[in-house]
């Protein structure tokens, strides 16, 4: 069985154990203020990976920032670079992520 999005519902359980802030800028979620509600994100944007390796929580403002681009030209952007928003400081799962770009993991 698979959430609204897709998502199989072991993979929606253990995501929100695990995201208890925005995955990319670390923001507390509050869904009282729309920027900072906790949103579903596909690392990788690729809607047939729902792995919880690539499904996360981020705050709506970053999921609007980063909308299709790769995660890669993502991180590069005005945005990421305004919240101090690095490969170095994400979250664990999305470092993971970029384990295949060894330059953006040192920079």
């Amino acid at each position: 069985m698979a959430n609204k999005w897709g998502i199989p519902i072991d993979v929606e359980n253990f995501v929100l154990q695990r995201d208890k802030t925005c995955v990319y800028c670390d923001v507390e979620f509050d869904n009282t203020i729309r920027k900072f509600k906790q949103s579903w994100e596909h690392i990788v944007n690729d809607i047939r990976i729902n792995g919880s390796d690539n499904i996360a929580l981020c705050c709506v403002s970053c999921n609007a920032s980063k909308g299709a681009k790769d995660l890669e030209v993502w991180l590069t952007t005005e945005y990421c670079k305004k919240k101090n928003i690095t490969p170095k400081n994400v979250a664990e799962v999305v470092r993971a992520a970029l384990i295949k770009k060894p330059a953006l993991r040192t920079t």
